[in-house]
């Protein structure tokens, strides 16, 4: 009787699969070291560690990672999810983790919410089902049944982008404090028609936070403080058409506090298209200190948060944990800085 030969490739990939005591031996170290070396790099020199990769990519080894994390009920994986992968504030935010978790031997694994707290909580039953060693989110909020799943879990969970009490470890900034400071300015510099711009502020709450420091400010002042919500997610092409909403409701408006940078430079470049003069006959300013922001004519105000920073210090406390260390503060403020440009 012939053999199948589908059950004969299929024993000959399991016999020919190279295992890490393989791995070992090509390095010239033992299997721990080898381990310790793939696993956690800063207990092994520098040199182990290089011979271990060499070997581990001569001999094309690929680790069991369902295995590894069966045994040791943690794998070395990191579940991060955040909001959007094509806004580069969380893209950035995204390569302070990355870069300072892959050097102590972990990875990341990658999830996209769209804004949708229901989505969210899907990606995290399954990231959580896949044994990761912890998980990072962007932002406090969470649906009900996202937040009783994650009281329930034992591993460490890491909230960045905002401040506030949260799950465990905690690393953003004050939101509603940035609104408060970009509005001190502009009514410092004499403003009082001021109109604050945000899109669709369910979902993106933390700009919502940063009118409620906004709104405070202009009615301390005794200033109204009206507010323009588009209804799509904030991008060029939605700052240029948000004037026409501006105008159209406050004409009288001679400040704009937009809710990030990406409406902000496109509502800068269609008033230079209408010929109007920034920012004697419109004032402008955003927040999040994109590049964009300063290559722009004229450079735009805004508000600038440190991404990658908070990034790397969440992905530094998550290793501290990890690592068995004491975390003596769970909340860590990033801060921000007002960067002046001459479109105020």
């Amino acid at each position: 009787m012939s053999k199948d030969p589908l059950h004969t490739a299929k024993n000959r990939r399991h016999s020919d699969q190279i295992t890490l005591t393989q791995v070992a031996k090509s390095a010239g170290v033992s299997p721990i070291t080898a381990s310790r070396a793939l696993n956690n790099p800063a207990k092994v020199s520098d040199t182990t560690r290089r011979n271990v990769l060499e070997a581990v990519e001569r001999l094309g080894y690929v680790p069991n990672l369902v295995a590894g994390s069966l045994a040791s009920s943690r794998s070395r994986l990191i579940a991060v999810i955040v909001p959007s992968l094509i806004n580069s504030v969380f893209v950035e935010v995204i390569k302070g983790l990355q870069e300072t978790l892959e050097a102590e031997g972990y990875q990341i694994l990658l999830g996209n919410t769209d804004y949708d707290l229901d989505r969210e909580y899907q990606l995290v039953r399954t990231f959580l089902g896949w044994s990761c060693s912890a998980l990072v989110t962007a932002g406090l909020r969470h649906n009900k049944a996202c937040h009783k799943l994650l009281a329930n879990w034992d591993h460490p969970i890491m909230e960045v982008m905002e401040l506030g009490k949260g799950m465990d470890l905690n690393v953003g900034l004050d939101h509603v404090a940035a609104g408060r400071c970009m509005a001190s300015h502009l009514v410092d510099k004499g403003y009082r028609d001021i109109v604050y711009v945000g899109a669709q502020l369910a979902q993106d709450y933390r700009a919502s936070m940063r009118y409620e420091g906004h709104k405070a400010v202009l009615q301390a002042n005794g200033i109204d403080a009206p507010l323009v919500e588009l209804d799509t997610l904030g991008s060029l092409k939605a700052g240029s058409e948000s004037l026409d909403q501006v105008f159209a409701r406050h004409p009288k408006t001679k400040a704009i506090h937009f809710a990030n940078d990406d409406l902000a430079a496109g509502a800068l470049l269609a008033a230079q298209r209408r010929g109007l003069n920034i920012p004697k006959d419109i004032a402008i300013a955003g927040f999040n200190g994109l590049p964009l922001g300063q290559h722009v004519t004229p450079q735009l105000t805004t508000i600038l948060s440190p991404r990658e920073e908070m990034g790397r210090l969440a992905a530094k406390e998550l290793i501290r944990r990890l690592s068995g260390k004491n975390v003596v503060r769970r909340q860590h403020d990033v801060g921000f800085k007002l960067q002046l440009g001459e479109s105020t």
